[in-house]
């Protein structure tokens, strides 16, 4: 069984859990242990202790750290990639690349250890000196969502070793096999004891004691709305700074003008790859009239030459649905789009394979408006909608009509249209002829309205969480 890490050491909880194979329903892919509410104190207390001497670790202590943390992760890419695929239920070749962004993403930070830097500036009042330094925050509760089980941690664990900062760690409950693999890396990487700890668990126990113990000094959380909403209250009510990372109902806009065969691929490619279990996912298609049913049939095409089929399996495109439960709800916004009117054009049906699993065909409904349940509430599966509409403003206009605000697309070969949705595109992330899930790693992730809450994660722009900035003023 496959244990917490706390202090330096790996420590059994109060109970185990099953990684069951979503691929293959009779595969235990590992047996993981879980804590308790005690468990998740005795972690939080010694990252408590940890943290004030990490924080006055040097930046070559931090560079070889992290340094060494993102070698490992690069030289074990298959087998931990195939781990993911396992578990998750990525494809083989995305679970080879996410745990190769997750190295990628340790070695940035390394090179950010050694760039911390401050301001010297002059005062206004003679003989003063005025210097700005950021400092660790301190004990950082780190919690994060099944869909990206390594390359999310990596992007917050990573940033909070650089910035001096003490971890406790929840990966989510159904996915704990990559955390645990990440944890046993870490081990290893010759963090002092105390700085990093894994704590598995359910959300309601050792995620609660995290929003609620008073030595935690921030919490990183990416997951659903409802969740977030928690987090913030409770953060908010004892103080504690927090960053949320949540939902999406991400569009792609498809003008006339756009060259098809490129849209065509930007659209399935973004609602589809990943099983659409991204927050970056383009669940709503919203297509220019003029090209509306050339662009539907082509997509239709390109759907049917997709294999969905065991994550480990040659040439597959598309895995399995996560678990049973997000299945269910998958077939439930199926229905749900049907009773409103929608067109079911293809797929979304259940379908066997050689190993039981949960596959789901990628489901495609047209003749749908903005304000359907499917294209106003957050699947977080397969399934896409497309909108009809009559030009570049009344798409524009749609595009933005959504509580949401974390990605946004378009395809078009006009420099002025790609040039103004990128200015008047109400979310964080704006991408021309490219799909809205797929980022790079070394520059800011993150949304606007509903998606997001507080500063951006990756690239740089994470000191803004992970740091407190002191401002010290010395008349010599």
């Amino acid at each position: 069984m496959k244990q917490n890490y706390i202090n330096g050491q790996f420590v059994e909880g109060s109970a185990a859990r099953d990684n069951i194979n979503p691929s293959n329903t009779s595969e235990i892919v590992g047996v993981y242990t879980q804590a308790d509410a005690t468990q998740t104190r005795e972690a939080i207390d010694v990252a408590d202790v940890a943290a004030k001497s990490w924080s006055q670790s040097t930046p070559q202590q931090r560079f070889d750290v992290l340094d060494a943390i993102g070698t490992e992760l690069l030289a074990r890419k298959a087998e931990l990639g195939e781990l993911l695929s396992r578990e998750e239920g990525k494809t083989l070749a995305e679970g080879i690349g996410e745990t190769a962004r997750a190295g990628q993403i340790f070695k940035f930070f390394a090179g950010e250890a050694l760039r911390l830097k401050g301001d010297k500036l002059a005062s206004v009042r003679p003989g003063v000196e005025v210097e700005v330094v950021r400092e660790a925050l301190g004990v950082v509760g780190i919690i994060t969502p099944w869909n990206f089980p390594i390359a999310i941690p990596a992007w917050k664990i990573a940033p909070a070793i650089c910035y001096g900062n003490a971890i406790v760690f929840k990966p989510a409950d159904l996915v704990p096999g990559c955390g645990w693999a990440l944890a046993d890396i870490i081990s290893r990487s010759g963090l002092p004891e105390g700085v990093f700890n894994l704590v598995m668990g359910r959300g309601s126990v050792v995620g609660e004691e995290i929003l609620t113990n008073p030595k935690v000094n921030g919490v990183s959380f990416t997951g659903s709305v409802a969740t977030g909403r928690h987090v913030a209250a409770t953060c908010a009510g004892r103080m504690a700074k927090f960053q949320l990372e949540m939902g999406g109902k991400n569009p792609l806009v498809v003008l006339d003008d756009a060259d098809l065969d490129i849209a065509v691929e930007t659209a399935v490619q973004g609602a589809y790859f990943s099983t659409g279990q991204r927050c970056t996912a383009s669940s709503r298609l919203i297509v220019t009239e003029g090209v509306h049913d050339e662009f539907v049939a082509k997509a239709i095409t390109r759907l049917e030459q997709l294999k969905i089929d065991n994550a480990l399996s040659d040439g597959v495109h598309i895995g399995p649905v996560v678990d049973e439960s997000q299945l269910k709800q998958d077939l439930d916004y199926i229905r749900i789009g049907q009773d409103e009117g929608a067109k079911l054009a293809y797929g979304g049906e259940l379908l066997e394979r050689t190993t039981k699993g949960f596959y789901l065909s990628p489901a495609l409904f047209t003749e749908t408006g903005n304000s359907m349940r499917i294209n106003r509430e957050e699947i977080f599966g397969p399934v896409a909608s497309v909108i009809r509409v009559a030009d570049y403003d009344q798409a524009l206009a749609v595009a933005n009509d959504t509580e949401f605000g974390l990605s946004s697309g378009i395809c078009t070969t006009s420099l002025k249209y790609a040039s103004d949705f990128k200015r008047n595109a109400k979310a964080g992330m704006a991408m021309v002829n490219l799909p809205t899930a797929g980022v790079d790693y070394h520059v800011p992730f993150g949304g606007t309205k509903g998606s997001s809450y507080g500063s951006r994660e990756q690239g740089s722009y994470a000191a803004e969480f992970f740091t407190t900035v002191k401002t010290a003023y010395t008349l010599p």
